[in-house]
């Protein structure tokens, strides 16, 4: 049995959970709370393995097949953003401010950029009539990271 400490930090992370799932009129139930709640406290942007390999432990009723349905309505309603890195691999963003990725070809890490939006990526919307409204728009580099980079040079040498 797993005892666990109750924080200032859980309880804020425990009601900011409750709060976003209730005001996209989503019912919290224990599951869906919970992978909220993962999402928020957890910034390594997990895949749905991630996720259900988390909280398996603490919640042996969750199957995978619940993991992905419930982080798929999450980025439909708007909660979560779906990260596709490639046709074999999806991560998940609890954070919804906007940002751009960085994606190591090197160790599969994702990583944050808080960079201000860039005008190309999102344009105004006069400028796109035909299109229709931009609600929403990914952006994300790919490349090698630092500390890759570092390991790869010390390897070489």
């Amino acid at each position: 049995m797993r005892v666990k400490t109750i924080t200032r930090e859980t309880m804020d992370t425990k009601q900011l959970a409750k709060e976003r799932l209730e005001s996209r009129g989503i019912r919290p139930s224990v599951q869906r709370l919970r992978i909220m709640e993962y999402l928020l406290s957890h910034n390594t942007h997990p895949s749905v393995e991630e996720v259900y390999t988390a909280l398996v432990g603490d919640i042996p009723t969750l199957s995978r097949t619940t993991v992905y349905n419930t982080l798929r309505m999450f980025s439909d309603a708007g909660l979560a953003q779906m990260i596709t890195i490639d046709e074999h691999r999806v991560c998940y963003d609890g954070h919804l401010h906007d940002h751009c990725h960085f994606y190591c070809r090197h160790c599969g890490r994702i990583i944050d950029i808080e960079l201000p939006r860039p005008a190309v990526a999102w344009p105004d919307s006069d400028e796109v009539p035909a299109i229709g409204q931009i609600d929403q728009v990914q952006f994300y580099y790919k490349g090698i990271c630092s500390e890759c980079v570092k390991l790869l040079a010390v390897n070489e040498k």
